[in-house]
């Protein structure tokens, strides 16, 4: 559900606007960095799994940013749509090198089944976009505010589908999921209140605090009380290779404080930490203790960095509706 809504905020008009290009720049110079650092601590002998470790240094927790973002009012205006670029590729781009660099299969292979996959997806898309304005869209919709509830329906329909596939394909759930939003974005271009308002409730009452229960109960205590400046040297990494990048490439559009709290945003990442971790145990690549260390070091970016970033003195949030606003440098 994360990964589903994230990929339900995306928008086209953000991404190949100027902060979307600024953002696919800031998270290519975060992964060269993170390459670089993870490849010196493989030398020392402190990690043994450059590339999934490099790969989680440089997520961004969008969905779990998104709430924290309309709650403040900051999800709209220059500084929300770069924000949401920024966190768009810190999950699209990392889910991508997932499947095809994390995957049992061969590198080739994982890259000719994510191909397939987003064939599959863009068919989808197409169809759901022919339904639009026909008698079934109407009819779905009439009985959105009835006990059928059928566009909840839909979207839950939707994203099992999408599971099915990827994982059918050997590719990694969330990818399934965040295509899952994008199609339903790509159905409903201009948004819809009503049913975001349902998937919310039904996501952040239920299945989101689910997940980070169910991970609080599998992170190794023992293993980061044994060791936690091992945490702390992840943590510190997650910020400077994610966070810095954002930081010296926005400032052109957001002088002053604005810059640095988009930085810290974009350093706060949790869900894909989970599932990379999850996938170097499974597959042996990574030691148990960098593992926890990892997840240790994602729970400490939530938890600090989102409300750091909210105690910066900054300025007031532009909530000028005009999509077009992200060409025009904000100081401007």
């Amino acid at each position: 559900m994360l990964f589903f809504l994230a990929g339900f905020e995306l928008d086209r008009a953000i991404m190949v606007g100027q902060y979307g290009r600024a953002a696919a720049g800031a998270w290519l110079v975060s992964m060269a960095l993170s390459l670089g650092a993870v490849g010196l601590l493989d030398a020392d002998g402190f990690v043994r799994a450059c590339l999934p470790i490099a790969i989680a240094l440089t997520t961004t927790a969008l969905g779990i940013l998104l709430p924290m973002l309309r709650d403040a009012g900051e999800h709209r205006g220059p500084f929300g749509r770069a924000m949401l670029a920024n966190g768009a590729v810190g999950e699209l781009f990392p889910i991508i090198a997932i499947s095809v660099f994390l995957s049992r299969r061969g590198t080739w292979a994982a890259l000719a089944l994510l191909l397939v996959f987003g064939a599959l997806a863009y068919a989808v898309s197409r169809i759901a976009t022919g339904l639009r304005g026909r008698s079934i869209s109407e009819l779905i919709q009439r009985g959105s505010e009835t006990s059928s509830q059928t566009t909840v329906r839909f979207a839950v329909l939707l994203l099992v589908a999408l599971l099915l596939v990827s994982g059918r394909l050997g590719l990694d759930a969330i990818l399934g999921a965040f295509a899952a939003g994008i199609v339903l974005r790509v159905a409903r271009p201009d948004g819809d209140r009503a049913l975001e308002h349902k998937l919310n409730g039904r996501a952040f009452g239920f299945f989101i605090p689910a997940f980070f229960v169910v991970s609080g109960m599998q992170l190794d205590i023992d293993s980061i009380l044994k060791d936690p400046g091992r945490m702390l040297v992840f943590f510190v990494l997650m910020v400077a290779m994610r966070g810095l990048p954002v930081l010296v490439i926005f400032r052109r559009w957001f002088p002053g404080t604005e810059a640095l709290r988009m930085a810290l945003y974009s350093a706060t990442g949790l869900p894909l930490i989970v599932a990379i971790t999850a996938i170097g145990l499974q597959t042996g690549v990574m030691r148990p203790d960098n593992a926890a260390a990892l997840v240790g070091a994602g729970l400490l970016t939530v938890i600090i960095l989102p409300m750091t970033a909210r105690l910066i003195p900054h300025r007031a949030v532009d909530i000028a509706p005009d999509a077009t606003a992200d060409i025009v440098p904000a100081t401007e």
